[in-house]
């Protein structure tokens, strides 16, 4: 049987892969090189051969979560446009989807706490909300206050579901976890 070497570039989406699953679990701050290179199937040595730095690998983490994002918004935003429906719509009900994945809400919460003492998370949380904040507008057209509201639902969302106010019986979680349609 003949071995088949793995290429740099392929080591490297196995290593953001498994740092997605460890960051998620353990933060930013706690997440062990060796756990993301054993979850990869690697040697620490190596991992940091392809990330020279725990704060390299964890802005590339950070990075991964939201391009994932911004390619799924796109999508939604071209399938919306092309069956005649709201893009703004589509993009905001396509974030809901994503988030019911725990690793990609933790990873997003996990961010944006690191931006707040790890300055090279904060410049990467700043590209990508740039690179989001383009998106919607160019896909949706929609003013800056529309956009601005869009942006703060969606922070909302991200800790309602982390609350888990959804299955709350009380007013201020039935109210802050409604769907924002939903008339009260």
């Amino acid at each position: 049987m003949t071995r088949t070497l793995s290429t740099a570039d392929e080591r490297r989406e196995a290593i953001l892969e498994a740092a997605q699953r460890v960051v998620a679990a353990r933060g930013l701050h706690a997440a062990p090189t060796t756990e993301v290179a054993k979850a990869a199937g690697i040697s620490q040595a190596y991992l940091f051969k392809l990330f020279p730095t725990k704060t390299e690998l964890l802005v590339a983490t950070v990075k991964r979560g939201n391009e994932r994002i911004y390619e799924a918004f796109a999508e939604a935003a071209a399938e919306a446009k092309a069956a005649g429906e709201d893009p703004l719509h589509a993009m905001g009900e396509t974030y809901m989807k994503l988030i019911e994945d725990r690793d990609m809400l933790l990873i997003q919460l996990h961010a944006h706490a690191g931006a707040a003492d790890i300055p090279e998370i904060r410049e990467a949380a700043r590209q990508c909300f740039a690179l989001l904040f383009d998106l919607v507008e160019r896909e949706t057209g929609a003013d800056a206050e529309t956009i601005r509201g869009f942006f703060a639902v969606g922070m909302l969302c991200n800790v309602m579901t982390a609350l888990g106010a959804a299955d709350i019986d009380e007013p201020w979680a039935q109210v802050l976890a409604s769907h924002p349609d939903d008339k009260p």
